[in-house]
């Protein structure tokens, strides 16, 4: 009864490799995470907001997509993320990796203050004709494919840095939350 209670508790902890002359202890078992869903489509919220599509493509790696689309702007980002799981808990997984992005704007509009003597602080807007950017973005978070409905909910952080035609650089931390309907 010994060796049978060894061979269940070293097996379920995964240090144990059984052959035929006996039991062996050796390196842990490798325990290969798998996705809980194969793609995803849904929304972002965040400076990076839009519509999201997510498929996994090998293992726990996975591509997704944002597309995104605001009064003056459209912006299209990508990023390869590596899905972990976290706390032993069954659909929840953190992320990192990385990726980019291109933007394109219909227009610059550029604000600043401007002190006038006479009459004190104004507000000047100067529209300039549309623009570029390029730049590259990380990412970090958490996921929970919530296990009895299809949907995985998200909180990441995508910092990124973007380079624009117009010589601008805009940075963002770009904390985010996302739904998703899973498939």
């Amino acid at each position: 009864m010994t060796i049978v209670g060894f061979m269940i508790v070293s097996v379920a902890s995964g240090y144990a490799q059984i052959q035929s002359d006996g039991i062996h202890i050796k390196r842990p078992l490798a325990i290969a995470p798998s996705p809980t869903y194969k793609s995803a489509i849904g929304v972002r919220a965040g400076s990076t907001a839009g519509i999201t599509f997510k498929h996994f493509i090998a293992g726990e790696g996975a591509v997704e997509g944002i597309i995104g689309v605001w009064r003056n702007a459209v912006r299209l980002t990508v990023v390869y993320e590596k899905h972990v799981p976290f706390g032993g808990v069954a659909g929840l997984n953190w992320y990192y990796g990385g990726g980019g992005h291109v933007s394109i704007y219909s227009e610059d509009r550029i604000h600043h203050w401007h002190w006038d003597p006479p009459e004190g602080w104004h507000r000047h807007d100067h529209a300039h004709p549309g623009s570029f950017g390029i730049g590259v973005d990380g990412i970090l978070g958490i996921e929970y494919k919530i296990p009895p409905i299809p949907f995985a909910v998200s909180l990441d952080l995508k910092p990124f840095i973007e380079f624009t035609s117009g010589n601008y650089v805009f940075w963002s931390f770009d904390p985010g939350l996302g739904i998703k309907f899973a498939f």
